[in-house]
Protein backbone atom coordinates (compact mmCIF):
# COMPACT_ATOMS: atom_id res chain seq x y z
CA UNK A 1 0.00 0.00 0.00
CA UNK A 2 2.78 1.99 0.91
CA UNK A 3 4.46 2.34 -2.39
CA UNK A 4 1.07 2.10 -4.14
CA UNK A 5 0.75 5.42 -2.53
CA UNK A 6 4.14 6.55 -3.54
CA UNK A 7 3.79 5.79 -7.28
CA UNK A 8 0.10 7.27 -7.26
CA UNK A 9 1.79 10.55 -5.88
CA UNK A 10 4.57 10.60 -8.33
CA UNK A 11 2.02 10.34 -11.40
CA UNK A 12 0.24 12.82 -9.79
CA UNK A 13 3.15 15.30 -9.65
CA UNK A 14 4.27 14.41 -12.87
CA UNK A 15 1.28 15.22 -14.35
CA UNK A 16 1.17 18.91 -12.82
CA UNK A 17 4.67 19.78 -13.90
CA UNK A 18 3.68 18.35 -17.68
CA UNK A 19 0.43 20.36 -17.14
CA UNK A 20 2.43 23.79 -15.87
CA UNK A 21 4.80 22.83 -18.86
CA UNK A 22 1.66 22.89 -21.18
CA UNK A 23 0.60 25.99 -19.87
CA UNK A 24 4.34 27.83 -20.09
CA UNK A 25 4.38 26.05 -23.61
CA UNK A 26 1.22 27.53 -24.58
CA UNK A 27 1.69 30.86 -22.96
CA UNK A 28 4.95 31.31 -25.56
CA UNK A 29 2.85 30.17 -28.44
CA UNK A 30 1.37 33.46 -28.02
CA UNK A 31 2.12 37.00 -29.37
CA UNK A 32 2.57 39.35 -26.49
CA UNK A 33 1.46 42.98 -26.86
CA UNK A 34 0.37 46.33 -25.02
CA UNK A 35 -2.83 47.83 -25.32
CA UNK A 36 -2.07 51.88 -23.49
CA UNK A 37 -5.18 53.27 -22.22
CA UNK A 38 -5.95 56.84 -22.12
CA UNK A 39 -7.07 57.56 -18.63
CA UNK A 40 -7.89 55.13 -15.93
CA UNK A 41 -10.16 52.71 -16.64
CA UNK A 42 -13.33 53.24 -17.79
CA UNK A 43 -16.78 51.88 -19.72
CA UNK A 44 -15.32 53.13 -23.25
CA UNK A 45 -12.42 50.50 -22.74
CA UNK A 46 -15.17 47.39 -21.85
CA UNK A 47 -14.64 46.00 -25.43
CA UNK A 48 -10.94 45.53 -24.73
CA UNK A 49 -11.33 43.86 -21.17
CA UNK A 50 -13.92 41.88 -22.49
CA UNK A 51 -11.46 40.39 -25.71
CA UNK A 52 -9.07 39.58 -23.04
CA UNK A 53 -10.76 38.13 -20.07
CA UNK A 54 -13.14 35.98 -22.59
CA UNK A 55 -10.47 34.13 -24.73
CA UNK A 56 -10.98 36.35 -28.19
CA UNK A 57 -7.33 37.48 -28.42
CA UNK A 58 -5.91 34.39 -26.98
CA UNK A 59 -7.85 32.64 -29.92
CA UNK A 60 -6.45 34.94 -32.67
CA UNK A 61 -2.62 34.11 -31.22
CA UNK A 62 -2.46 37.24 -28.85
CA UNK A 63 -1.85 37.74 -25.28
CA UNK A 64 -2.75 41.20 -24.24
CA UNK A 65 -1.27 42.98 -21.69
CA UNK A 66 -3.47 46.53 -20.69
CA UNK A 67 -1.02 48.91 -19.04
CA UNK A 68 -1.85 52.72 -18.25
CA UNK A 69 -0.42 55.55 -19.69
CA UNK A 70 1.73 57.18 -16.53
CA UNK A 71 2.88 60.66 -16.84
CA UNK A 72 3.53 60.31 -20.97
CA UNK A 73 0.61 60.56 -23.46
CA UNK A 74 -0.40 57.58 -25.14
CA UNK A 75 0.28 59.14 -29.06
CA UNK A 76 3.46 59.13 -27.75
CA UNK A 77 3.65 55.85 -26.16
CA UNK A 78 2.83 54.05 -28.73
CA UNK A 79 5.25 56.05 -31.09
CA UNK A 80 7.90 54.53 -29.59
CA UNK A 81 7.20 51.20 -29.94
CA UNK A 82 6.06 50.90 -25.71
CA UNK A 83 2.52 49.64 -26.80
CA UNK A 84 1.71 48.07 -29.86
CA UNK A 85 -1.59 50.07 -29.68
CA UNK A 86 -3.69 52.82 -27.68
CA UNK A 87 -6.94 54.72 -27.01
CA UNK A 88 -6.75 58.12 -28.01
CA UNK A 89 -9.08 60.71 -29.52
CA UNK A 90 -9.48 61.95 -33.21
CA UNK A 91 -8.23 65.27 -31.77
CA UNK A 92 -5.15 63.89 -30.33
CA UNK A 93 -4.27 62.20 -33.62
CA UNK A 94 -4.48 65.05 -35.75
CA UNK A 95 -2.36 67.32 -33.00
CA UNK A 96 0.19 64.34 -32.64
CA UNK A 97 0.64 63.97 -36.46
CA UNK A 98 0.79 67.74 -36.81
CA UNK A 99 3.93 67.77 -34.68
CA UNK A 100 5.63 64.73 -36.59
CA UNK A 101 4.44 62.08 -34.07
CA UNK A 102 3.02 59.00 -36.59
CA UNK A 103 -0.27 57.52 -35.39
CA UNK A 104 -3.21 56.68 -37.00
CA UNK A 105 -6.30 55.68 -36.00
CA UNK A 106 -7.46 52.19 -36.95
CA UNK A 107 -11.35 51.94 -35.00
CA UNK A 108 -13.64 54.77 -33.78
CA UNK A 109 -14.50 53.29 -30.21
CA UNK A 110 -17.79 55.23 -30.20
CA UNK A 111 -19.74 56.37 -33.58
CA UNK A 112 -20.33 59.66 -32.62
CA UNK A 113 -19.25 62.18 -30.10
CA UNK A 114 -21.13 61.93 -26.78
CA UNK A 115 -19.63 64.84 -24.71
CA UNK A 116 -21.14 67.78 -24.46
CA UNK A 117 -22.00 71.12 -21.52
CA UNK A 118 -23.30 70.20 -18.70
CA UNK A 119 -24.84 72.36 -15.48
CA UNK A 120 -27.19 71.80 -12.83
CA UNK A 121 -30.96 72.05 -13.77
CA UNK A 122 -31.34 74.88 -10.88
CA UNK A 123 -28.59 77.10 -12.89
CA UNK A 124 -31.02 77.64 -16.13
CA UNK A 125 -28.44 76.91 -19.03
CA UNK A 126 -30.27 75.56 -21.83
CA UNK A 127 -28.69 76.47 -24.77
CA UNK A 128 -25.06 78.36 -25.33
CA UNK A 129 -27.00 81.39 -25.41
CA UNK A 130 -27.18 81.08 -21.75
CA UNK A 131 -23.42 80.39 -21.33
CA UNK A 132 -22.83 84.47 -21.15
CA UNK A 133 -21.84 85.69 -17.71
CA UNK A 134 -21.50 82.43 -16.42
CA UNK A 135 -18.40 80.43 -15.35
CA UNK A 136 -17.13 77.91 -16.86
CA UNK A 137 -14.80 75.37 -15.62
CA UNK A 138 -11.89 73.92 -18.11
CA UNK A 139 -10.21 70.82 -17.72
CA UNK A 140 -7.62 72.06 -20.38
CA UNK A 141 -7.65 69.99 -23.09
CA UNK A 142 -6.27 71.88 -26.55
CA UNK A 143 -9.82 72.48 -28.35
CA UNK A 144 -12.07 73.04 -25.79
CA UNK A 145 -12.26 76.66 -25.50
CA UNK A 146 -12.16 76.94 -29.40
CA UNK A 147 -14.97 75.09 -29.85
CA UNK A 148 -17.24 76.68 -26.76
CA UNK A 149 -15.83 79.75 -28.54
CA UNK A 150 -17.71 79.03 -31.71
CA UNK A 151 -20.39 77.31 -30.68
CA UNK A 152 -21.19 80.68 -28.38
CA UNK A 153 -20.81 82.91 -31.22
CA UNK A 154 -23.17 80.84 -33.67
CA UNK A 155 -25.83 81.34 -31.02
CA UNK A 156 -24.89 85.39 -31.14
CA UNK A 157 -23.56 85.06 -27.43
CA UNK A 158 -20.50 87.10 -26.46
CA UNK A 159 -17.39 84.55 -25.12
CA UNK A 160 -15.66 87.53 -23.51
CA UNK A 161 -18.83 87.54 -21.11
CA UNK A 162 -17.28 83.93 -19.72
CA UNK A 163 -15.23 83.27 -17.13
CA UNK A 164 -12.69 80.53 -17.83
CA UNK A 165 -12.06 78.88 -14.45
CA UNK A 166 -8.97 76.47 -15.14
CA UNK A 167 -7.66 73.24 -13.35
CA UNK A 168 -11.73 71.52 -13.34
CA UNK A 169 -11.25 67.56 -13.48
CA UNK A 170 -14.00 66.11 -11.31
CA UNK A 171 -17.71 67.56 -12.70
CA UNK A 172 -19.38 66.23 -8.99
CA UNK A 173 -16.99 68.22 -6.55
CA UNK A 174 -17.04 71.52 -8.53
CA UNK A 175 -20.27 71.89 -10.42
CA UNK A 176 -22.03 74.47 -9.12
CA UNK A 177 -19.69 75.21 -6.40
CA UNK A 178 -16.56 76.47 -8.74
CA UNK A 179 -18.29 76.56 -11.60
CA UNK A 180 -21.74 76.86 -13.09
CA UNK A 181 -21.21 74.27 -16.32
CA UNK A 182 -18.55 72.22 -17.63
CA UNK A 183 -17.72 69.66 -20.47
CA UNK A 184 -18.64 66.10 -19.67
CA UNK A 185 -18.64 62.72 -21.78
CA UNK A 186 -22.28 61.53 -21.29
CA UNK A 187 -21.83 57.80 -21.00
CA UNK A 188 -20.31 58.47 -17.72
CA UNK A 189 -20.62 61.35 -15.66
CA UNK A 190 -23.97 62.19 -17.19
CA UNK A 191 -25.25 58.35 -16.58
CA UNK A 192 -23.39 58.71 -13.13
CA UNK A 193 -25.31 62.34 -12.25
CA UNK A 194 -29.22 60.39 -13.35
CA UNK A 195 -27.34 57.29 -10.11
CA UNK A 196 -26.80 59.87 -8.11
CA UNK A 197 -30.45 61.90 -8.64
CA UNK A 198 -28.67 65.22 -9.76
CA UNK A 199 -30.84 66.75 -12.12
CA UNK A 200 -28.48 68.58 -15.06
CA UNK A 201 -28.59 70.25 -18.03
CA UNK A 202 -26.96 68.45 -20.93
CA UNK A 203 -26.08 70.00 -24.79
CA UNK A 204 -24.52 67.83 -26.96
CA UNK A 205 -21.87 69.72 -29.16
CA UNK A 206 -22.85 67.56 -32.13
CA UNK A 207 -26.24 69.05 -31.75
CA UNK A 208 -25.24 72.69 -31.79
CA UNK A 209 -22.56 71.99 -34.61
CA UNK A 210 -21.94 68.87 -37.03
CA UNK A 211 -18.57 70.08 -37.36
CA UNK A 212 -18.00 68.65 -33.85
CA UNK A 213 -19.70 64.80 -33.98
CA UNK A 214 -15.83 63.75 -33.87
CA UNK A 215 -14.40 60.84 -33.16
CA UNK A 216 -13.95 60.23 -29.31
CA UNK A 217 -12.55 57.66 -28.34
CA UNK A 218 -10.06 55.94 -30.98
CA UNK A 219 -7.77 53.07 -30.98
CA UNK A 220 -4.24 53.86 -32.51
CA UNK A 221 -1.14 52.20 -33.81
CA UNK A 222 1.75 53.15 -35.14
CA UNK A 223 2.27 53.84 -38.66
CA UNK A 224 5.83 51.77 -38.69
CA UNK A 225 3.67 48.76 -36.99
CA UNK A 226 0.16 49.79 -39.32
CA UNK A 227 2.89 49.55 -42.14
CA UNK A 228 5.31 46.35 -40.87
CA UNK A 229 2.27 44.31 -38.99
CA UNK A 230 -0.97 44.01 -41.33
CA UNK A 231 -1.93 40.37 -39.66
CA UNK A 232 -1.30 41.84 -36.42
CA UNK A 233 -3.42 44.48 -37.07
CA UNK A 234 -5.97 42.59 -38.13
CA UNK A 235 -6.02 39.86 -35.52
CA UNK A 236 -6.11 42.78 -32.78
CA UNK A 237 -9.21 44.07 -34.46
CA UNK A 238 -10.70 40.70 -34.96
CA UNK A 239 -10.72 40.38 -31.77
CA UNK A 240 -11.49 43.83 -30.04
CA UNK A 241 -14.23 43.93 -32.42
CA UNK A 242 -15.95 40.73 -31.12
CA UNK A 243 -15.24 42.52 -27.95
CA UNK A 244 -17.12 45.47 -28.21
CA UNK A 245 -20.06 43.59 -30.24
CA UNK A 246 -20.53 41.54 -27.14
CA UNK A 247 -21.14 44.74 -25.37
CA UNK A 248 -23.41 46.10 -27.84
CA UNK A 249 -25.56 42.78 -27.67
CA UNK A 250 -25.28 41.88 -24.10
CA UNK A 251 -23.88 44.92 -22.18
CA UNK A 252 -24.93 43.09 -18.89
CA UNK A 253 -22.50 40.03 -19.66
CA UNK A 254 -19.61 42.93 -20.56
CA UNK A 255 -20.73 44.52 -17.77
CA UNK A 256 -19.81 41.82 -15.68
CA UNK A 257 -16.37 40.89 -17.04
CA UNK A 258 -15.48 44.53 -16.80
CA UNK A 259 -16.29 44.99 -13.13
CA UNK A 260 -14.62 41.18 -12.79
CA UNK A 261 -11.48 42.84 -14.18
CA UNK A 262 -11.95 46.68 -12.73
CA UNK A 263 -13.38 45.63 -9.13
CA UNK A 264 -12.89 49.60 -7.96
CA UNK A 265 -15.20 50.73 -10.12
CA UNK A 266 -18.70 50.90 -9.07
CA UNK A 267 -20.84 47.81 -10.44
CA UNK A 268 -24.01 49.66 -10.99
CA UNK A 269 -22.34 52.76 -12.85
CA UNK A 270 -20.63 50.47 -15.02
CA UNK A 271 -23.75 48.79 -15.89
CA UNK A 272 -25.97 51.64 -16.29
CA UNK A 273 -22.63 53.44 -18.04
CA UNK A 274 -22.56 49.96 -20.79
CA UNK A 275 -26.64 49.89 -21.21
CA UNK A 276 -25.97 53.60 -22.97
CA UNK A 277 -22.93 52.78 -24.50
CA UNK A 278 -24.21 49.82 -26.27
CA UNK A 279 -26.17 52.31 -28.75
CA UNK A 280 -23.24 54.00 -29.16
CA UNK A 281 -20.30 52.06 -30.10
CA UNK A 282 -21.61 51.25 -33.69
CA UNK A 283 -24.87 53.77 -33.23
CA UNK A 284 -25.81 53.81 -37.11
CA UNK A 285 -22.94 52.38 -38.63
CA UNK A 286 -22.20 49.38 -40.59
CA UNK A 287 -20.07 47.64 -38.29
CA UNK A 288 -18.34 48.48 -35.10
CA UNK A 289 -15.13 50.69 -35.26
CA UNK A 290 -16.05 51.90 -38.85
CA UNK A 291 -14.61 55.43 -39.92
CA UNK A 292 -15.69 58.68 -42.09
CA UNK A 293 -13.34 60.27 -43.68
CA UNK A 294 -15.25 63.33 -43.96
CA UNK A 295 -15.47 63.63 -40.32
CA UNK A 296 -11.48 63.28 -40.38
CA UNK A 297 -11.39 65.93 -42.93
CA UNK A 298 -13.72 68.85 -41.69
CA UNK A 299 -12.45 68.51 -37.55
CA UNK A 300 -8.58 68.79 -39.21
CA UNK A 301 -9.77 71.89 -41.27
CA UNK A 302 -11.68 73.71 -38.27
CA UNK A 303 -8.49 72.44 -35.87
CA UNK A 304 -5.95 74.36 -38.60
CA UNK A 305 -8.05 77.36 -39.28
CA UNK A 306 -8.76 77.98 -35.20
CA UNK A 307 -4.45 77.69 -34.91
CA UNK A 308 -5.03 74.47 -32.87
CA UNK A 309 -2.57 73.03 -35.49
CA UNK A 310 -0.26 74.87 -37.44
CA UNK A 311 0.06 72.04 -40.13
CA UNK A 312 -2.13 70.91 -42.27
CA UNK A 313 -2.63 67.09 -41.50
CA UNK A 314 -4.05 64.19 -44.72
CA UNK A 315 -7.57 63.08 -42.93
CA UNK A 316 -6.67 59.72 -44.91
CA UNK A 317 -2.61 59.40 -43.21
CA UNK A 318 -4.58 59.50 -40.04
CA UNK A 319 -6.88 56.72 -40.10
CA UNK A 320 -7.79 53.29 -41.41
CA UNK A 321 -10.84 51.17 -42.28
CA UNK A 322 -8.22 48.56 -43.50
CA UNK A 323 -7.79 46.06 -40.51
CA UNK A 324 -11.47 46.29 -39.69
CA UNK A 325 -13.47 42.51 -39.81
CA UNK A 326 -14.54 41.89 -43.31
CA UNK A 327 -13.20 45.13 -44.79
CA UNK A 328 -14.54 45.87 -48.44
CA UNK A 329 -13.27 49.14 -49.09
CA UNK A 330 -10.07 50.38 -47.00
CA UNK A 331 -11.76 53.67 -46.49
CA UNK A 332 -15.02 52.93 -47.42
Amino acid sequence: MKNYIIAVTIVVALLLVFAGCGQKQEKADLRKVRVVLDWTPNTNHAGVYVARDLGFYKEQGLDVEIIQPGENTAEKIVALGQAEFGFSYQESVTIARSQGVHVKSLAAVTQHNSSGFASLKEAGITSPKDFSGKRYGSSGWPSELGILKQVMESSKADFDNVEVVHGIADFFTTIGKNADFEWIYYGWDGVQARLKGIDINFIPVRDIDPIFDFYTPVLIASDLMVNSEPELMKKFLAATSSGYELCIKDPARGAEVFSKAVPELDRELVKASLDHLSGEFQADAPRWGQQNPVVWKNFADWMLRKGIITTSVEALAAFTNEFLPDAADPQG
